[in-house]
């Protein structure tokens, strides 16, 4: 009986947040509602397919995964941690802004690059292990800095790093992290990079950018996409959905810097999160605050990735922040290649936006990236799972990408060659 009512509250929690969603849209005439007692596969059957697109993905919750062993993708861990984690909570994680076109086109944008396998190679071993800045990894595939990871799974940000640390990942933690640099760096025992938002206040960056440097943290990602306000509407309506009473979680308002910890000790009066006053010159300063490498993240354009050289940035981020700054409508894997003719491999590449597959991950490499970042899957499994869901997704990424590896005919990074992948004309 206790399993029947399972099923249904589940079912109940999946066909409420298909109702809210901009993500989906109903069929001429069909109220999702009145149609509660038909089969819910008939009920999927009339919402249009999902942007992200979850097609091999459960639809039901009478298929959902009951832990993360029986995952075949990382889509299966979405509608798990759409029932476990609280639907403001899930919104926002979820959301991209406006129309939502760049977060559909992250996804459909892949699709415009076609695989180009060599047959007859040696393929029995594989290396995935790359080198970024003196550090050797088992993988090119990273952690991406996300905020909030407690928001998902009361561990959080520190259940993150003890998975990368399982998997021997690299992980990336967000300045909006609800978990300090110190407490993720004893988590991961090991090397922790860390995405910065600079705020309105140089002074204030530079103090978390010491704090960082001192707790060990060898490189510093300052994140150059989140200049205003956006309008989230997948949030905003699921937020609505939420019974509780926001205070009781977010107690000094959502957003504010008392929810993240890396500002403890800094006066915040007056600072505002966003950074819409930040210019170059606010690189040459950081680059004369710190030793750590600096990144900049956030890089779509030719013109922007020269300016990054001209400065003696480390490396580039090229990333549109998972759909969730602007809604420009270009894939991130459209902005890639133009980044990448500029650099000219004088500097590393990190990619990120919509990265679901581990052929996604070859692609990015093929046209350029040296290294691929993961956001809102490894967060799936952190609010189905806990911990275990984020190993598993980092591992069936893993898999998926050393299987296409071997697919084309590329027995290490090296192999990657820009011939395997062309764009369809």
């Amino acid at each position: 009986m206790s399993n029947r009512k399972d099923r249904n509250e589940q079912r109940r929690q999946l066909l409420t947040w298909l109702a809210a969603s901009p993500l989906f849209a109903l069929s001429a005439n069909q109220d999702l509602f009145a149609q509660e007692a038909k089969d819910p596969r008939e009920l999927i059957r009339n919402f249009t397919k999902r942007p992200d697109p979850m097609i091999w993905a459960p639809n039901t919750p009478l298929d959902l995964i009951s832990n993360p062993k029986e995952a075949i993708n990382v889509f299966d861990f979405e509608p798990v941690a759409f029932t476990k984690v609280p639907p403001a909570h899930f919104a926002y994680m979820a959301s991209g802004i406006d129309d939502e076109v760049t977060l559909r086109a992250n996804r459909t944008s892949f699709l415009k690059y076609q695989l180009r396998p060599r047959r007859l190679r040696d393929v029995s071993q594989i290396d995935t292990s790359i080198t970024l800045f003196g550090t050797k990894w088992n993988s090119p595939i990273i952690i991406a800095p996300t905020g909030g990871n407690k928001a998902y799974n009361p561990e959080g940000e520190v259940a993150v790093a003890r998975a990368a640390r399982a998997g021997g990942f690299l992980n990336i933690l967000s300045n909006a992290g609800a978990s300090t640099i110190e407490d993720v760096i004893a988590a991961r025992q090991g090397e922790v990079w860390f995405q910065l938002y600079a705020t309105s206040s140089p002074a204030v960056a530079k103090q978390v950018i010491r704090r960082v440097e001192k707790a060990g943290a060898p490189v510093l990602e300052i994140t150059v996409d989140r200049n205003g306000g956006r309008n989230q509407e997948t949030f905003a309506r699921l937020k609505k959905l939420d019974p509780r009473n926001c205070a009781g979680c977010h107690v000094h308002g959502f957003g504010s810097a008392q929810e993240r910890p890396n500002y403890d000790g800094i006066d915040m009066t007056g600072v505002r999160m966003t950074s819409s006053n930040m210019t170059w010159d606010f690189i040459k300063q950081v680059r004369d605050t710190t030793k750590m490498k600096i990144i900049i993240k956030g890089i779509l354009t030719e013109e922007d990735a020269q300016l990054c050289l001209k400065y003696g940035v480390d490396g580039i981020h090229v990333s549109n922040h998972g759909g969730r700054s602007e809604d420009g409508g270009r894939g991130s894997i459209e902005c890639l290649p133009e980044v990448v003719r500029v650099a000219k491999g004088k500097v590393p590449i990190l990619f990120d936006s919509g990265v679901r597959r581990g052929s996604d991950v070859f692609k990015a490499m093929a046209l350029g990236a040296n290294a691929v970042c993961v956001g809102r899957p490894y967060l799936w499994g952190l609010g189905a799972f806990g911990q275990p869901g984020v190993e598993r997704v980092m591992e069936i990424l893993q898999t998926e990408f050393k299987s296409t590896m071997q697919q084309m005919g590329a027995a290490n990074i090296a192999a990657i060659q820009s011939s395997m992948v062309m764009k369809e004309s």
